[in-house]
């Protein structure tokens, strides 16, 4: 077998793993899903984490090209990959692309399916959306519209029998006790 042959089956083999470790761990469920406009939740406060208020900004934070796959194109990073996958400290998980508070560290939990898993999110702060093929639900930050992931249900991991997968380049982690930095509300023209 050639070496280009070799690399190809890799690849191959490589993406059915994907593919089975992020939609085919759990059911799926339509249940909850939005429409495609992300709400405007700038407004809203959270009584368990202590935020800064929004800033309005013409733009939200710069993406690298690796974040821009997967945050605006809706791609996924490789299992196991993410810098959060095996995190434990507490905080607040946030989104990247404009800050929003999106989940705590409390919600955390280990799934083994190569992505950070929550149980919940900040209320009023993840949307959902059923994907074109109907097979899964997106998650996706309610203020920008960021690609987050898949949220599955009736798996049975944790008491809420909900899964947050979320791919780790969607998030930044703000340690407890640091200040949070204040959520990016885009400008609106009139």
């Amino acid at each position: 077998m050639s070496s280009s042959s070799r690399r190809s089956l890799v690849s191959a083999g490589l993406a059915v793993l994907l593919a089975v470790a992020c939609g085919a761990c759990g059911t799926s469920s339509t249940q909850d899903v939005a429409d495609d406009r992300p709400a405007n939740v700038a407004g809203e406060t959270s009584t368990l984490v202590e935020e800064t208020p929004p800033v309005v900004a013409p733009a939200y934070n710069p993406l690298t090209p690796d974040e821009a796959r997967v945050i605006l194109d809706r791609g996924t990073e490789w299992a196991f990959s993410g810098e959060y996958v095996n995190t434990k400290t507490d905080g607040t998980y946030i989104c990247r692309q404009c800050n929003m508070p999106l989940y705590r560290s409390s919600d955390k939990f280990e799934s083994e399916c190569g992505w950070p898993s929550f149980d919940d999110e900040i209320p009023g702060r993840v949307q959902r959306l059923r994907d074109p093929d109907g097979s899964r639900t997106e998650i996706r930050c309610a203020n920008c519209g960021a690609h987050l992931g898949h949220v599955f249900l009736g798996e049975g991991f944790t008491k809420k029998d909900t899964r947050h997968c979320v791919n780790s380049i969607s998030l930044r982690f703000v340690p407890a006790g640091e200040p949070l930095p204040a959520p990016i509300v885009l400008e609106t023209k009139p």
